[in-house]
């Protein structure tokens, strides 16, 4: 496995049982209403793909709101795949949580409405890859909502030149150009937008 992702795994590992409720979660938690608020025009009886689903918090968030919806949530890390089937069990047949591989989904072509991934996409080795993968599993429309650190670009070419001595597994931090290029070689449009301070919302459309 990628020297990045064993860095991840293990640090999603050992971090399953607190994520929600300390620091190491709060940047994500606050993303958290503005994801939901972005997949508000998926049909309601939509498939949704968590990717990085950590353990299920966001799932549990649009699982509730969307009361027709079935969510499926994958995650590298097995302790947070298991914490997010407990935090999620209530749900029944409407969630589904899945060890994987963001750049290996194990899903075939177009089995989802729309997929998401928070606070994720920069632990992501092979982003290009990881794209190709979620473009590849949506449907013809489909949308995919990407949150994720925003930083100016000093502090970000500050953060990536550190990034690299990280023990957590973080691989880069995007900008808006970088990330319309990435998503931009398979998704038709892509929107990004501030999500507050040093977040951003990135829409993009099959």
């Amino acid at each position: 496995m990628n020297e990045y992702k064993e860095k991840s795994r293990a640090t999603f590992n050992a971090q399953a049982t607190t994520y929600d409720t300390t620091m190491q979660g709060a940047h994500a938690r606050r993303l958290y209403p503005q994801v939901v608020a972005a997949l508000a025009d998926v049909p309601e009886a939509g498939e949704l793909l968590d990717v990085g689903c950590g353990t299920g918090a966001l799932a549990r968030l649009v699982l509730e709101q969307r009361p027709l919806s079935r969510v499926t949530g994958l995650d590298l890390a097995p302790n947070m795949v298991a914490q997010a089937r407990i935090n999620l069990q209530s749900f029944g047949e409407r969630a589904q949580v899945v060890e994987g591989d963001s750049d290996r989904l194990p899903f075939r072509d177009e089995s989802f409405d729309a997929a998401y991934c928070n606070d994720s996409f920069h632990h992501y080795p092979d982003p290009e890859k990881a794209s190709f993968e979620m473009w590849r599993v949506l449907r013809p429309g489909g949308l995919l909502v990407v949150g994720d650190a925003a930083l100016p670009a000093p502090a970000r070419a500050l953060m990536n030149a550190f990034i690299p001595y990280s023990s957590e597994g973080d691989v880069r931090m995007y900008s808006r150009r970088e990330f319309e290029r990435i998503l931009g070689r398979w998704f038709s449009t892509v929107a990004w937008e501030n999500a507050g301070n040093h977040a951003c919302i990135v829409r993009a459309r099959k």
